[in-house]
């Protein structure tokens, strides 16, 4: 009978590790999932953010939807585009999927 309270009590020190290694395999599937999946993401996002941002008047853009057409005004939100000539739609800016061609400016002549 004095035996057991004496297992029992450097069985209790042991379990604190032990907890701890249990852990182990969850921390490293975060790091690996924070670093396949979340920061590529932010990455992408933070791209998509930057191009919208720099669109100027003139640009051709391609939306989400697969329309094609060109910038003609810019507004807060929104972008009025210019799908044929004299149609112009209302889209929104986070709409915008990717950049066909930029408009440069026009070189000063020398």
């Amino acid at each position: 009978m004095f035996a057991t309270p004496a297992f029992a009590q450097a069985s209790g020190a042991a379990g604190s590790g032990a907890a701890f290694a249990q852990f182990i395999p969850l921390i490293l599937i975060f790091a690996i999932m924070y670093f396949l999946m979340i920061r590529p993401q932010q990455k992408r996002v933070k791209q998509h953010r930057a191009m919208v941002e720099a669109l100027k008047k003139g640009d051709q853009i391609v939306t989400q939807g697969g329309i094609i057409g060109k910038v003609a005004s810019i507004r807060d939100d929104d972008l009025e585009v210019e799908i044929a000539p004299g149609v112009k739609v209302r889209v929104v800016r986070s709409t915008i999927s990717q950049v066909l061609g930029k408009t440069e400016p026009v070189a000063a002549n020398k």
